[in-house]
């Protein structure tokens, strides 16, 4: 009699028990996780990427392009041409809102850049994809001969970054942008339309395949870029080395003035570093 009353005292126990687990689970259901990043790098090549780091997140951006390589000539593969660099600083002061700024050799541009997570692919794919705004004001430091006005000086950039991890191989992304320079040749107009479309296949853990691709949509429109590349990435480093035939760095100067043809086969060899530094 004693062993069947403990043995229904014990199955009570374990009842209440399983009833009570299955209750929480039901009362706290697990939160869907974000997908990993699609990305290593703040950039792919020639364009930003969705990319948005976490919380006091500190970012350092080395982006060079060496002169265009003269075929026949004694130019070392276009490095002992006229090169650009870009130095830059980005910080994330929320998990989806990040700030910087940088600094062009060519055309001395200062650039204010900002960008923000609006969506971020989760791992159900109860979300798809990842949805990014990035924008920048750059500020052309040239004499001020170039200028009637200080206005004058100030361009601008917007791209909505559309951006999905498909595999932990294969990343994509699409962006439409928009250009706009204060001030510019008679002959062409302050306004740009374009759209790039991106993508990497990792072909080991820390080495990845890039490839960019931009296409102005009304003036320029016989003028696209091409690029492409490699990436060698850790957990606070990117580096990647290209060849391409943009070389303003600034998104909108590559846009709107890139003076290098994909039909004269103009190409360039440059590179990014990426370091991130967490607080």
């Amino acid at each position: 009699m004693k062993f069947k009353i403990l043995f229904f005292i014990a199955l009570f126990i374990i009842s209440v028990s399983v009833l009570a687990q299955e209750a929480d689970t039901v009362a706290t259901p697990q939160t869907d996780k974000p997908e990993r990043d699609a990305f290593a790098s703040a950039w792919l090549i020639d364009n930003p990427t969705g990319l948005v780091k976490t919380k006091n997140t500190l970012v350092f951006d080395i982006q060079h392009r060496f002169g265009v390589i003269e075929r026949g000539n004694n130019d070392l593969l276009g490095m002992w041409g006229p090169a650009n660099i870009r130095l830059g600083l980005s910080y994330a002061i929320t998990d989806r809102i990040m700030l910087g700024f940088g600094t062009t050799k060519n055309d001395r541009l200062q650039d204010f850049n900002l960008r923000v997570g609006l969506l971020r692919q989760t791992r159900s794919g109860k979300v798809p994809m990842s949805l990014t705004f990035y924008g920048n004001m750059a500020i052309d430091a040239r004499e001020s001969d170039f200028f009637p006005q200080s206005s004058n000086r100030l361009s601008y950039f917007s791209q909505l970054i559309i951006m999905r991890r498909f595999s932990p191989a294969v990343s994509f992304q699409v962006a439409p942008s928009f250009s706009h320079y204060n001030i510019i040749a008679e002959s062409l107009s302050n306004h740009q339309l374009a759209i790039a479309v991106g993508g990497k296949i990792s072909i080991s853990d820390k080495t990845a395949i890039l490839l960019d691709y931009s296409q102005p949509l009304d003036q320029n429109s016989d003028n696209p870029g091409l690029a492409l590349g490699i990436e060698m990435s850790t957990g606070s480093h990117a580096f990647q080395v290209f060849v391409g035939n943009y070389n303003g760095i600034v998104p909108q100067k590559n846009y709107m003035l890139n003076p290098y043809k994909l039909s004269e086969k103009q190409f360039l060899i440059g590179f990014n570093i990426n370091r991130l530094w967490n607080f």
